[in-house]
């Protein structure tokens, strides 16, 4: 009878974990038919399965042709690089000296890190707005950056000072022993220990700069500064639904996160199994 029991579980947890699969899967899954589908079967009556698939991926050459698809690419790039490199060097040091020396006010930054992370962008691109305006910075990709910045940076932290601070001090003390100094002793073995949460921490960067619509919509005005997000939205026009073209923009901005989890998922998973528990 337990052994049923069990059967009856095990087959219960794989039908719904198959079910939660299929039902984060199949927007991705419509959105990349969608794209290689013919004009004239899109606006038809919907199929799971595509009837035909479009030889000459009209779609594709229409978003590339007929908008400014590689500016905003590069644009994007620009921005969620930058974004990744400043959130990194920034986390990382701040959350070591917090964890690791005696800084007045730790469970203050700490907690304000975590409380700074829970603000809608929303509330704060207003505020930001104003401030690059004065400073005469509104309109470039360098204000984009510093508002990435502040929702990227808190939640660096909170995630890195639970790696530091479980991480324990003899490590370095055994490598300063055998001469090291404190800067080496961080970067050959703190540093290496922490990569799950630094690769943890970038992939959260990018992903929150790359897929960004409300910051790059509030701060850039201009065209030759749109990100991705932005162009693509603005494909969809009052009275002209290009479908098809918006289909193949959004597969195209998925692509580089694909590649980023195939390649880090290992790192990602261990980064947020350990933050959650050291944290």
């Amino acid at each position: 009878m337990s052994q049923r029991r069990s059967v009856a579980g095990h087959a219960g947890l794989f039908i719904g974990v198959l079910l939660m699969a299929i039902w984060s899967f199949f927007p991705i899954y419509w959105m990349i038919v969608s794209s290689l589908r013919p004009e004239r079967d899109i606006f038809s009556v919907p199929s799971l399965i595509p009837k035909t698939i479009d030889p000459g991926l009209q779609s594709y050459k229409n978003l590339l042709h007929l908008t400014d698809y590689w500016q905003q690419f590069m644009n994007s790039l620009i921005v969620a690089g930058a974004v990744v490199a400043v959130s990194l060097v920034v986390s990382v040091v701040v959350a070591y000296v917090v964890s690791r020396f005696k800084v007045p006010g730790k469970s203050l930054i700490i907690s304000s890190m975590l409380y700074a992370y829970m603000f809608p962008p929303l509330l704060l691109a207003i505020p930001l707005l104003a401030i690059f305006a004065r400073w005469g910075l509104a309109d470039s990709l360098f204000s984009v950056v510093v508002a990435h910045c502040t929702m990227t940076i808190p939640l660096g932290v909170w995630l890195l000072w639970g790696f530091f601070k479980a991480m324990p001090m003899h490590l370095e003390e055994a490598a300063m022993v055998d001469g090291c100094t404190r800067a080496q002793a961080f970067y050959k073995v703190v540093l290496p220990l922490s990569l799950p949460g630094i690769v943890t921490v970038a992939i959260f960067s990018f992903l929150l700069s790359w897929t960004d619509y409300v910051f790059a919509f509030v701060l850039l005005s201009s065209d030759s500064q749109q990100t991705l997000p932005v162009g693509l939205a603005a494909i969809l026009g009052s009275f002209d639904a290009r479908w098809g073209e918006l289909m193949a923009g959004a597969t195209l901005i998925t692509l580089p996160l694909l590649v980023m989890f195939t390649f880090l998922s290992r790192y990602f998973i261990q980064g947020l199994a350990a933050g959650a528990v050291k944290g």
